[in-house]
């Protein structure tokens, strides 16, 4: 098969969540487990830091990567979802992985994938697995796809482990208060292995502090530190609680990598650059100014609005379009009712209809205008703005994808 006719396959036949929400959660390992046996245990031959948390999972997964290829180590990357290409999920020192490697390896697997029925994820985290082993990379940073203890990529052994943040988001799989969602995310602490916190409160501290102690795990918290602010080319003001989550990480990880500190300046200077990354409070037109962030809950959402409230503008337009397992309680009450909204359905099978997020906008006083795509309302934005107003374009990870 073409790489094209492959990925068609790939997001067809097998449950992807990004695409269908729920009916593609499993709740073990079972699958996992038989393909990492499968495939020779991959896993087990390479050097991993491990990465969940409810928000900042992709900025610190891909600050660390850059800071790994400045220190001159061969870095390998799993995150998810991707924006435009399959392949962003998979990276070694920025670059995609190759067509051919993917095709090959699926060629060579499909029977089993079929006969054992795994999913997506499942399959895309083996793929990942076995290339950083063929291609034989210093280190690879692990990227959680949904939760942690139950996640695919929870049978790697790191160097470290990272939990971001918890808050609430999927809570139809890791439950519905902030103790519950903790303790699964905090299912990646293994026996032994330092853990770093990059943020916490008052129900999540005691989470961490017994699961550490339960598997004697060195414990960190990341917010409690005194560390350097480096500057970075990740401008959101989230990134600030994630810039002190990285360093700190890269201070456990000395004692295994040596990482000199101008590698730290450098990598975290040079993040886009360096890994790819995209869609973190991105500037995709300039005049006037419009903004793209893939924040999609209300622990995301927060801060970003407050970012956003403190820009200079005439007019404030939002391109918003959400997917239909959004809790539009928690959400709408924190978007700004003095702007105009554009809004759309992303277009994806789980999409949430347009004419009803603009009906139950109108009940948090949100007002604006219906579009029939994405790229129709932030055409539409675009036209009706003076150099001097705002747009900001948000609210789901698609919704990005389909304006870069």
């Amino acid at each position: 098969m073409t790489y094209k006719e492959t990925v068609e396959w790939m997001f067809a036949q097998l449950p992807m969540y990004q695409m269908q929400g729920a009916s593609a959660y499993k709740v073990d390992l079972t699958n996992t487990l038989l393909l990492t046996a499968h495939l020779g245990n991959p896993e087990k031959e390479i050097k991993t830091i491990h990465i969940a948390g409810t928000n900042g999972k992709g900025s610190v997964s891909n600050m660390l990567a850059s800071i790994l290829q400045e220190a001159g180590y061969k870095t390998g990357l799993y995150t998810s979802p991707h924006l435009k290409d399959f392949r962003e999920r998979i990276k070694i020192n920025g670059k995609d992985i190759p067509e051919n490697f993917l095709c090959s390896f699926i060629e060579q697997n499909k029977a089993f994938f079929e006969a054992n029925n795994l999913s997506f994820f499942e399959m895309t985290v083996g793929l990942a697995f076995e290339y950083f082993k063929h291609e034989n990379v210093d280190i690879a940073i692990i990227e959680t796809g949904l939760g942690g203890r139950l996640d695919s990529t929870n049978v790697i052994t790191p160097l470290v482990s990272v939990i971001t943040n918890i808050g609430m988001d999927h809570t139809q799989f890791l439950g519905n208060t902030l103790t519950a969602i903790a303790g699964e995310k905090a299912g990646i602490i293994k026996p032994g292995i330092p853990v770093v916190i990059g943020e916490y409160n008052s129900e999540t501290k005691p989470v961490f502090e017994a699961k550490a102690k339960l598997e004697s795990s060195p414990l960190f918290f990341a917010s409690d530190e005194v560390t350097t602010d480096y500057p970075s080319d990740l401008v959101g003001d989230y990134q600030f609680s994630n810039r002190k989550t990285v360093v700190k990480t890269i201070e456990v990880l000395q004692q295994y990598l040596s990482v000199p500190e101008k590698a730290i300046a450098k990598g975290l200077l040079n993040v886009v650059s360096n890994t790819g990354f995209l869609g973190r409070w991105q500037q995709i037109y300039s005049n006037p100014i419009a903004i793209a962030d893939t924040a999609h809950n209300s622990h995301g959402l927060k801060i970003v609005m407050n970012q956003l409230q403190s820009q200079k503008f005439n007019k404030l337009r939002i391109v918003f379009g959400v997917v239909n397992d959004k809790d539009l309680s928690e959400i709408l009450p924190l978007l700004p009712k003095t702007a105009i909204y554009y809004f759309c359905k992303p277009n994806v099978s789980r999409g949430f209809d347009a004419e009803l997020l603009h009906e139950a906008a109108a009940a948090f006083n949100l007002n604006g205008y219906v579009y029939a795509s994405v790229e129709a309302a932030y055409q539409a934005a675009l036209s009706d703005s003076s150099h001097d107003d705002f747009i900001y374009v948000g609210g789901s990870t698609f919704v990005v994808a389909e304006v870069l």
